[in-house]
């Protein structure tokens, strides 16, 4: 049978992609490392990425508390999915954890051989008080050909525990869980208990606080039984590193008769049954949590968030908090999960583009799951859709509730100790109609007694014997703030209380024409007038606390050295640019700041004005970062555009964000150029006025035209300059060319082959000759008039 080509063409499958090379710029990412050769050459250190994955939140306390722990392994689709995207991905249900008050340890496991947490893990799980590891795993034959080389020597044991070591330290992650699940010759058990011991000393000695877990694998005598609890097999690694992941197949008597062998706590894998949890809080041992994700995965009903807040509910249940916040200050809560379906800033939005990135994630509220609420009550949820106040998320409270009534429910448990310095707090609200929203704050002193103390605006008669003490805040306005929403302020002195529990209160005040409505009874008794209850419905939007009104100090644009970097453009079908752009603080205050909102202004020539800055031009939001530098990627430039301003804005650790205006920012020139009659754009970095190229002064004024460059072909030349205000003064340029050709210093002019030259002298000889004629033809008296520019 005969196929022509052409069929054969149009049906063959597409070429596969490029192969990934980790030195050339792109998206930043986060990746594993393969093979033992490149953990061995340092190449991940070599990558463009490199510097994108390192932590930026670090862990404020790095003591494990002396009590049963909760490990959690992260195990879903293989790693590296919407969360390799470091900038942030396009999924607004892309898997995330916020229960993190149930967790002491988080690994970020999957099946290659060195697992590096992407660092929107490890920022969250910082910023929540818990630790994060990465893996190191060898399985299948391709594993034990790495352990044939990793443990060859003592030499090359010590080495790779070095590599890995300095890859923890590096990033910001703290230890490792180690998984060697291969059949070992006995001999090599010597260098693996030196490859284990010398990585836990050496992580001990450069990151204190660190742990290495050694997982239920390969035993003493390098078999591979997994033993399912703490026993002489395999013990002496379990004495040379910080704690052991025992794998899950094990017995209800294994944990007590584990935690006997063992001298300090163990982990054990759970599955995913709660009866486990309760067994392992009965014999005080601590437990190992393995692909919770599952919930995701397996797509478990109703929708994932329910699904996940009802599954961590089982486990609040079995085990109970383990963290716990506010514990120090400033403490700032947005509500934000790390996805959603748009970005706010002071109530107003400025992106509506589905998104996510788990480093956005701000403290989790600790809200208490309620299956399926009734009609008449109040249900609380973080909402994604709903207007957020900062971020994209909020705490939204809706239902019915019945004036002179109110609903409390907890959002924060904390262990925050007062001292003689007030405590300043600042919420956002947005409600509709009459729905009310107040917090309420529990405070223990060091005798246990407590005292309770409502923050709300008006209509609080109905609270008088229900709190200790009632505040109202004062409304502040600011300029910036959006409409609808209500910033509220309010101060405490509670010296030697420590702060222990935040609850939000939901109410409605009675009003004097009230409606009523008749209830039946269905007990047999007489019908009664009750108040009818309404909608309520009011949202969340943010709570900071602070020793201090004051709001972050950010400096002047001037104290950061901003640059741009791996400038790529293209002139296809539609004009794009790429850019890294980093920046750093001439004092030092930078570590102040978490995180930094990237915009782009696209100027064009009539919206320019001196050194770039736009009239009335609009802000695009391109996304976030948490460290000094963002990598835009084929950025579409309107043909119009003439110069685009990249904004960072710098927001502090109490969720305020610097006034655009009095950003620092990074200013690319377009020029344009003729080709073939078609206007064609390049680009091209600011060139600073102090820091002139090839500069022209003009011997009238001083004013320099830096680094002008002609091109096109002959007889269909054109001129530009680098720099920015003078492009904009373009006409006022060739008037000023034209009145002091003699007087110029054309230095440049003077490097030009002699053809050119004339070219140029004969040009300028045409537009006086042409100017002088208008001006005759005008008014008829030649050679009389006095030629004056402007």
């Amino acid at each position: 049978m005969f196929v022509s080509n052409e069929h054969q063409s149009s049906t063959a499958d597409p070429p596969p992609p490029p192969q990934f090379d980790p030195t050339q710029p792109s998206i930043p990412i986060s990746y594993p490392i393969k093979t033992l050769e490149d953990l061995g050459s340092r190449a991940y250190f070599k990558s463009f990425h490199y510097p994108f994955n390192i932590c930026s939140v670090p862990l404020a306390n790095s003591v494990l508390d002396n009590r049963p722990r909760v490990l959690v392994c992260h195990d879903m689709q293989g790693g590296y999915v919407d969360d390799k995207w470091i900038q942030g991905g396009s999924n607004p249900d892309a898997y995330a954890i916020w229960h993190w008050y149930l967790i002491d340890v988080f690994v970020y496991f999957s099946h290659n051989l060195v697992t590096l947490p992407p660092p929107c893990w490890t920022n969250t799980a910082h910023r929540h008080g818990v630790k994060v590891l990465g893996t190191f795993i060898t399985e299948w034959d391709e594993g034990k050909a790495v352990c044939n080389k990793l443990l060859s020597t003592k030499e090359s044991a010590h080495m790779y525990a070095e590599l890995l070591s300095e890859l923890a330290v590096a990033l910001g992650f703290d230890g490792w869980l180690l998984n060697m699940e291969v059949e070992l010759e006995l001999e090599q058990i010597p260098n693996l208990k030196e490859f284990v011991s010398h990585l836990t000393q050496i992580m001990h000695s450069s990151l204190p606080g660190s742990l290495v877990i050694w997982y239920d694998s390969v035993t003493i005598d390098g078999a591979l039984m997994w033993q399912n609890q703490l026993n002489d097999e395999n013990k002496p690694f379990f004495d040379i590193c910080d704690g052991i992941f025992v794998n899950y197949s094990w017995k209800e008597s294994y944990p007590r008769s584990s935690a006997a062998v063992a001298e300090e706590l163990m982990g054990v894998e759970n599955g995913r049954q709660m009866l486990h949890l309760d067994v392992l809080k009965k014999d005080d041992v601590s437990a190992a949590i393995f692909a919770p994700g599952w919930v995701y995965e397996t797509k478990q009903p109703p929708d994932f968030q329910t699904a996940q807040n009802h599954w961590w509910s089982l486990v609040e249940k079995s085990w109970g908090a383990v963290k716990f916040y506010p514990e120090s200050l400033p403490f700032y809560s947005n509500f934000d999960q790390g996805h959603g379906y748009h970005i706010s800033v002071e109530g107003g939005q400025v992106s509506d583009a589905p998104w996510n990135n788990i480093s956005s994630q701000c403290f989790q509220p600790f809200l208490k799951f309620s299956g399926n609420p009734s009609p008449d009550t109040i249900e609380v949820f973080v909402d994604f859709k709903e207007a957020s106040y900062r971020g994209g998320g909020n705490i939204t409270f809706k239902g019915t509730l019945e004036e002179n009534t109110d609903f409390t429910t907890r959002i924060f448990q904390g262990e925050l100790l007062l001292g003689a310095v007030p405590l300043h707090i600042t919420h956002s609200v947005k409600s509709e109609g009459d729905s009310l929203l107040g917090l309420a704050l529990q405070f223990s002193s060091t005798a246990n007694e407590r005292t309770s103390v409502l923050l709300a605006s008006w209509g609080t008669n109905q609270f008088s014997r229900k709190f200790s003490k009632i505040i109202a805040p004062c409304q502040v306005n600011k300029p910036r703030t959006a409409p609808g929403w209500a910033v509220l302020e309010s101060s405490i002195e509670m010296n030697g209380y420590t702060l222990t529990e935040i609850h939000a209160v939901c109410y409605r005040p009675k009003h004097e024409h009230a409606q009523l409505r008749l209830e039946n009874r269905t007990d047999g008794s007489e019908d009664t007038l009750v108040y009818s209850p309404k909608e309520y419905h009011a949202v969340l939007g943010h709570i900071t606390m602070n020793t201090s009104k004051e709001n972050t100090y950010f400096p002047p644009s001037s104290s950061w050295l901003v640059e741009g970097h791996y400038i790529k453009w293209s002139s296809g079908s539609s004009q794009t640019v790429s850019v890294k752009i980093d920046w750093k603080s001439k004092v030092g205050t930078a570590s102040r700041f978490p995180k930094y909102n990237i915009y782009v202004e696209k100027l064009s020539e009539q919206a320019v004005r001196d050194h770039g800055v736009g009239l009335g031009a609009v802000q695009e939001y391109l996304g976030v970062a948490n460290v000094e530098a963002f990598y835009v990627s084929e950025l579409p430039i309107p043909a119009t555009t003439s110069s685009l301003k990249f904004i960072i804005q710098v927001c502090g650790v109490d969720g305020v964000c610097q006034n655009l205006d009095d950003s620092p920012y990074f200013q690319l020139n377009v020029k344009a150029t003729t080709v073939g009659g078609r206007k064609m754009f390049q680009l091209f970095s600011y060139v600073d006025v102090n820091n002139p190229i090839n500069p022209w002064t003009h011997s009238t004024n001083e004013q320099k035209l830096l680094g002008c460059k002609s091109y096109g072909k002959l007889g269909n030349r054109h001129f530009e300059w680098f720099n920015s205000p003078m492009r904009e003064r373009s006409k006022a340029v060739i008037r000023g060319l034209l009145q002091n050709t003699s007087r110029m210093k054309i230095r440049e002019l003077q490097r030009l082959p002699s053809r050119e030259t004339k070219i140029w002298v004969i040009m300028i000889l045409s537009w006086m000759v042409f100017v002088i004629l208008l001006c005759k033809l005008s008014n008829g008296k030649w050679g009389k008039e006095t030629l004056v520019f402007p």
